[in-house]
């Protein structure tokens, strides 16, 4: 009998052009967001591939129409395979029509992460294909809005009571290029707008500037950043640099109608980024208390929350870490790095209900969301070898009768 890791590649190299196909349906799909374009029509198509591997998806009502979720095998012990379908806005339309060059798929969301939706739907599939009977089940989760904040994707299934049931690990397919992320920092990203007076330059006595307002504000918060600046976290990221909380101003920034007028209104974005030793609630009402305290003195200042999640991370010792890590050393031949993501991942709705997080997919991040986004057909077969030889090492894999695995 051959070892479980050459029966996973093995049956997997049959669907290849089968993968390849069913990434440039879900790449045609424009699934942009914002606003959440064709959500309707790409659920159906993914329906219809679970339903293709024998599957029976199920798709929840109100807030989270729009989300997938299916099982395979039996038991209480779950490992989460969760993926998102949206993707950030297209540079054009010809993104929304793939194409294949030299050993590699080109399209919006093709790294970011529909090639990494494939690889877990066939990892699947080569698992029923094989007869591998789990001591568990992998549940497949696929949301929209994932881009925005999880809004209608995963924070709705959250409040339903529908994410991470009975879980003992996750893994989503971010474009990692071949590293495991096992922490995530938090987020706060607010929008500040601060109110003035109009008034025409020559009377500029009689109008109060927002902007010259917003400076003070913005003042007030540069003294915060220096202070958050100064931590690092202890999980790795790449450059060294990066391991510095952060703060940072003027992502966005608008205001004024003329340059001969007293600008009445000034906005601009705040948007922080908090370790997973930084307390999230601590950090909030920190950057908070400073705009209450301008809110008091009359500022005209208001705000809103853009988005906001918490931070999460896994040991490297985790036995999910462990699984993940030592399956693709099998497939690939080489040992992952373990980093930090230098953003905000999905794995925190998991993280906050105790199961183990983790990212791995085929894509680069270095091309998501550019306009020559692509992933190698190779890294998507490989993925899927990946997530299913991790199931096997984590869900403990018994044979089925007239089918073995060793």
């Amino acid at each position: 009998m051959q070892p479980i890791t050459q029966q996973i590649r093995k049956a997997l190299a049959p669907y290849r052009e089968k993968m390849t196909q069913l990434t440039k349906t879900l790449v045609a799909i424009p699934t942009e967001n914002p606003p959440g374009r064709a959500y309707a029509e790409c659920v159906r198509v993914l329906g219809d591939m679970l339903r293709g591997i024998g599957l029976k998806p199920e798709q929840p009502r109100t807030a989270a129409k729009h989300c997938l979720t299916a099982l395979h095998g039996k038991g209480a012990r779950t490992l989460y395979f969760h993926g998102h379908y949206d993707v950030v806005p297209a540079a054009n339309e010809s993104q929304f029509r793939p194409i294949v060059r030299r050993g590699c798929l080109f399209g919006r969301g093709a790294a970011d992460m529909k090639g990494g939706l494939v690889a877990m739907l066939f990892a699947v599939k080569v698992l029923e294909a094989l007869g591998v009977r789990l001591d568990g089940r992998i549940g497949l989760v696929f949301v929209p809005d994932e881009e925005t904040g999880g809004a209608s994707g995963s924070q709705a299934l959250e409040q339903l009571g529908l994410l991470g049931k009975e879980g003992i690990g996750m893994l989503t397919a971010e474009p990692t290029g071949g590293i495991i992320w096992n922490a995530s920092r938090g987020a706060i990203s607010l929008r500040v707008t601060v109110k003035g007076k109009p008034a025409h330059v020559g009377l500029e006595c009689r109008g109060i500037n927002a902007f010259e307002r917003a400076l003070d504000v913005t003042a007030a918060l540069r003294g915060l950043k220096r202070k958050i600046a100064a931590r690092k976290t202890k999980f790795r990221v790449s450059p060294e640099a990066a391991r510095k909380s952060i703060l940072m101003l003027g992502g966005q920034c608008a205001g004024g109608t003329n340059f001969n007028l007293v600008p009445a209104e000034f906005s601009f974005t705040v948007d922080r980024r908090i370790n997973p030793e930084e307390d999230f609630a601590t950090e909030k009402e920190r950057l908070l208390r400073i705009l209450r305290a301008y809110q008091r003195n009359g500022a005209g200042l208001q705000w809103e929350v853009i988005q906001e999640g918490g931070a999460a991370g896994v040991s490297e010792n985790d036995p999910l870490a462990q699984a993940l890590a030592r399956s693709a050393v099998e497939i690939t031949g080489k040992t992952p790095a373990v980093e930090m993501c230098p953003g905000l991942l999905e794995t925190r709705f998991y993280a906050e209900k105790g199961v183990p997080a983790l990212a791995y997919g085929p894509g680069l991040l270095s091309v998501s969301h550019g306009p020559n986004e692509f992933v190698r057909l190779k890294d998507i077969e490989n993925c899927a070898a990946i997530y299913a030889l991790t199931a096997v090492k984590l869900l403990g894999a018994q044979p089925k009768a007239g089918r073995g695995i060793s």
